[in-house]
């Protein structure tokens, strides 16, 4: 007790003196003025940095002070900037204080000052402000050198959107230097002569490699400038969050946002820090960060992830419990086995987190567009049985894993491919059948859709078909290879059941049973129409008159006579209509459709036809016309080949257009425009079997276009080309019934000439015929030389002259002679023939024959050997002239001198035949009948040439005489 009484009393006066002293101390009034005060800048950061002592503080006293200071610019009484700061000072402190001008500092002379006042509650009242600090002067342009212009600040980094002041510094006042940003010329603000700013706000970013400034002097021409760095603001991280996969290391994500890089400076940096451990890592990735977890106890964990750049900082932060953030690793050893037509089984394993701790595993089953989902818990392995697949089907199944307990994330899949095998079809194929009768046969096409996937359960590969007579006891079998969906069989009028399976690897599909009877094919029934709508064709029948298992629509996008990928759909028995879908329909096709009921027989009958269009169109084309009987005042047009099946919608009639320039309509007609405003006549056929019309009341000779175009509900065809036609005169047809008989009359003549050519020719103008084919040469018969050379220039010479006087009543003088002869006074070719001399070297005399193709009478005379007799001379004579001493005196009596002076241009040529040598042996005398010799050689002289008198040298063997105006050949 005496010792806690001692202690209590000395700590007492301890307290005791320490008042005490306080007291004292804080009751005199406290001037503390700021004292040293120096300033010092960064250019990089134009940054001023103050520092300043506290001066009258004992010796471990503290005290909180407020600091005003101003900042003056160019001039002290030009205050810019005035605050305070507030501190806790210690005796003997130096102070420190930094402010960032927005003007750089190299483009004006800055003054700094600073007082103080005690802000401490010790301090009474009242509390004085001490004195100012003198003026500290801050001048940087003293140091710039001796360059005629500066630009500041030189390399600023700023963000994005920010205000950045720019100014240049001349030596000396000037007003001609222009200052340029990316090119573009901008104006600043005159702080002194030397000195002007520019305020740049929201500056963009243009590039990483910086946005140019520089200024020029227009007058020397020095250019000077800086690159303003402009990067992106830095964001602050985005999705935060850590995660464990092994209770080992931590794991941080987070989004970084917008990378704030600049080739000069570098990207902002990540650090971790972890609050109730204190411990700090710097991140190496932009995005994701490791952290090494202890074996102690925590469980609860506070991370700040910190953001910073060279311009800023951004922070945020996250706290959570280690066992709420397990993010598993991918399962393994994923194994199907057991694997049937419809089962399989999967099993995996998990890696081990620690004791007791629980999967949910979740599986998909991926096959035939479908996903399956399962989940299941499991500690270390898991499996799975997967039921009620399809036979031959390609599956893909997967499988990942979370914590059961507090779920955090699934870990990443983990997949295997298999097959099923194959099964035995499940479903009967879906049959139906197209009947056609064919002069006593019936040809059946067969049609099946191939069974799906989900019921053919494998490939198939043919389909058996059993065709049994049901009348004869008699069947057959068919196996059809697969793909087909269809074939023909030609059976007779009897009734037949046809029974059709699938059949894969594995086995056989249900039977499909078809009865074909007696009648199928035959049946006749009305033909109604059915019209299309959006939904498609709603089709409706009466029931079938009797039990009906079912009935089945089927139609065909052709007429019925030509083969088409026939569609059909099956009906339960109790449907009397149904909408058939518009997929497979089209606009302008005529559909024809077949309604059948299905007795419990499996007997088709056909109970309706229906005919109709989804959609009816106008006529895309017009028929073609024919024009016929074409007369002065009407023509027939007709279009029979047009058909109406084909037409892209139901053919109500036809209009005729009929143009004219009279531009007046003929009864039955009216006014109609068209298309291109032209105006023609209109008549409108309401019938369209009508395919004949008779245009009437036309005027002759006048100038028609007409145009037959059909038309449905929709409209009517193309105005496409006219047809032109012009009508004839009234007197045309009476004009082409005479001319045609005589055009027909000229030509037969023509024919008939032309085939009696030759006749004509032999009748009016024979051909000159040749002597080596004349009959003449089989009566001469060479004794002494049988290889005679028929024309031989060598054998003969000109025998005779013929003289022919042209003018009626000439007379013809003969040289000596004692009588003239006259044209009236020669009835007859008066012959004179010079025989040859004796010096003649001819073996014989010479025998004169005529041509008798052109001198008949002569071929009548039977003589070739001609001698003119004086009219008095007594026939007696005529015969003694036939010997060659005969021919001499007479030649001597008429050629004493020369021949008689005839006119050249009396006279004219004549051919006249030649003498022939006579044969071997025949020289002493003519025969009686001379036998006809070859020709030679043929002559023409004029008549009126004068002939020399015949001497004993002469050559000339016969000369005739011949008066023009007689015939004498």
């Amino acid at each position: 007790m005496a010792l806690f009484a001692v202690s209590q009393a000395t700590f007492l006066l301890a307290l005791l003196s320490l008042r005490t002293y306080q007291s004292e101390v804080l009751s005199e009034p406290l001037l503390l003025t700021p004292e040293s005060l120096k300033v010092s800048i960064n250019s990089t950061q134009q940054r001023l940095h103050l520092q300043w002592h506290v001066h009258g503080l004992t010796s471990h006293q503290e005290l909180k002070m407020v600091f005003q200071i101003e900042i003056s610019r160019i001039k002290t009484s030009n205050v810019i900037w005035a605050g305070k700061y507030s501190t806790v000072v210690k005796w003997d402190q130096v102070l420190h204080w930094s402010w960032e001008s927005e003007l750089p500092l190299e483009c004006a002379t800055h003054f700094v000052r600073v007082r103080s006042l005690a802000d401490d509650a010790r301090v009474p009242e009242p509390r004085l402000w001490s004195r100012w600090t003198s003026w500290e002067e801050v001048d940087v342009q003293n140091s710039l050198g001796h360059d005629p212009l500066f630009v500041f600040p030189q390399d600023k980094l700023v963000e994005e959107g920010s205000n950045v002041t720019i100014c240049y510094v001349s030596r000396s006042p000037r007003n001609d230097i222009s200052c340029y940003l990316e090119g573009v010329k901008i104006y600043g603000e005159q702080l002194d002569p030397n000195v002007s700013a520019f305020n740049l706000n929201n500056v963009p970013f243009i590039r990483k490699r910086g946005t140019n400034f520089f200024c020029k002097v227009n007058e020397s021409g020095v250019i000077k400038g800086i690159v303003l760095f402009v990067t992106k603001v830095l964001e602050e991280p985005k999705d935060f969050s850590c995660e464990t996969r092994d209770f080992k290391t931590l794991k941080c994500a987070w989004d970084p946002g917008t990378d704030t890089g600049l080739p000069k400076y570098s990207s902002q940096s990540y650090s971790l820090f972890e609050s109730f451990s204190g411990k700090k890592k710097v991140c190496e990735q932009r995005n994701w960060c490791t952290w090494q977890l202890t074996q102690d106890s925590q469980e609860t964990y506070n991370f700040t992830l910190l953001a910073e750049n060279h311009v800023r900082r951004r922070s945020v932060s996250i706290s959570f419990n280690l066992t709420h953030r397990v993010h598993p690793m991918t399962p393994f050893n994923v194994v199907l086995e057991n694997i049937s037509a419809t089962n399989a089984s999967m099993t995996w394993k998990v890696h081990s987190i620690g004791n007791h701790f629980t999967f949910l595993c979740q599986i998909e089953l991926h096959g035939e567009g479908k996903v399956i989902q399962h989940n299941v818990s499991i500690e270390t392995n898991g499996q799975y049985f997967l039921s009620e697949l399809e036979p031959l089907t390609e599956y893909m199944t997967r499988v990942r894993c979370a914590a059961a307990n507090h779920f955090w994330k699934w870990s990443e899949w983990i997949g295997q491919n298999f097959s099923t095998l194959e099964a035995a079809p499940s479903k009967a194929l879906d049959v139906w059948r197209n009947v056609k009768s064919v002069l006593g046969s019936r040809t059946v096409t067969l049609f099946w859709r191939p069974p799906s996937k989900l019921h053919a359960d494998g490939n198939i590969l043919f389909y058996n078909i059993v065709i049994e007579n049901l009348e004869k006891p008699s069947s057959l079998k068919l196996s059809i290879p697969a793909p087909a969906n269809g074939t023909e069989l030609t059976l007779d009028q009897g009734s037949y059941q046809i029974c059709v399976t699938a059949n894969n690897s594995v086995g056989t599909s249900p039977t499909s049973v078809i009865v074909i009877s007696r009648d199928s094919g035959t049946e006749v029934v009305k033909e109604g129409r059915v019209q299309g709508t959006e939904d498609g064709f709603s089709i409706s029948w009466k029931p079938l008159s009797g039990d009906a298992i079912g009935y089945v629509v089927d139609w065909c996008d052709r007429p019925r006579d030509q083969a088409c990928d026939l569609q059909w759909e099956n009906l339960g028995p109790k449907t009397t209509s149904t909408i058939i879908s518009p997929d497979a329909f089209r606009p302008g096709v005529r559909y024809n459709f077949r309604i059948y009921g299905i007795s419990t027989k499996r007997i088709a009958y056909l109970l309706e036809r229906k005919t109709g269009y989804f959609k009816e169109l106008a006529p895309s084309d017009n028929p073609p016309v024919v024009i016929s009987n074409l007369t002065s005042h009407s023509f027939n047009l007709s279009w029979k080949d047009y058909s109406l099946d084909s037409q892209p919608g139901f053919i109500q009639g036809y209009h005729v257009y009929l143009k004219s320039k009279e531009e007046q309509c003929q009864p039955g007609f009216e006014k109609a425009v068209l298309s291109d405003n032209s105006v023609c006549c209109k008549h409108k056929i309401d019938s369209p079997e009508q395919k004949t019309f008779l245009v009437e009341h036309l005027q002759p000779e006048s100038f028609y276009e007409f145009l037959v175009t059909p038309y449905t509900s929709v409209g009517e065809g193309p105005h496409n080309t006219f047809t032109k036609v012009t009508t004839p005169d009234e007197y045309s047809h009476i004009l082409i019934h005479i001319i045609l008989p005589m055009i027909f009359c000229l030509l037969l003549i023509m024919i008939l000439c032309y085939v009696k050519t030759q006749w004509m020719r032999e009748k009016c103008y024979p051909d000159i015929p040749d002597p080596y084919k004349s009959s003449v040469l089989s009566l001469i018969k060479s004794k002494e030389n049988p290889h005679l050379t028929i024309m031989n220039v060598n054998d003969c010479i000109p025998d005779a002259i013929e003289v022919v006087n042209k003018l009626e009543g000439r007379k013809i003088h003969f040289s000596g002679a004692k009588k003239s002869l006259t044209e009236t006074e020669c009835t007859k070719p008066v012959y004179l023939y010079l025989l040859p001399t004796e010096n003649y070297s001819s073996s014989g005399p010479c025998i004169c024959f005529e041509n008798f193709t052109y001198n008949q009478t002569a071929s009548d005379s039977g003589s070739c050997g001609h001698v003119p007799i004086p009219p008095e001379t007594p026939p007696s004579q005529v015969g003694l002239l036939t010997s060659p001493e005969n021919f001499l005196k007479t030649l001597e009596k008429n050629y004493v001198n020369s021949l008689g002076e005839i006119s050249a241009r009396e006279s004219s040529l004549n051919y006249v035949s030649q003498l022939a040598l006579p044969m071997s042996g025949d020289k002493d005398s003519f025969p009686a009948n001379p036998p006809v010799s070859e020709y030679k050689m043929q002559m023409a002289v004029p008549l009126g040439l004068t002939s020399p008198s015949p001497s004993e040298n002469s050559s000339l063997s016969s000369i005739t005489l011949l008066d023009h105006g007689e015939h004498c050949r």
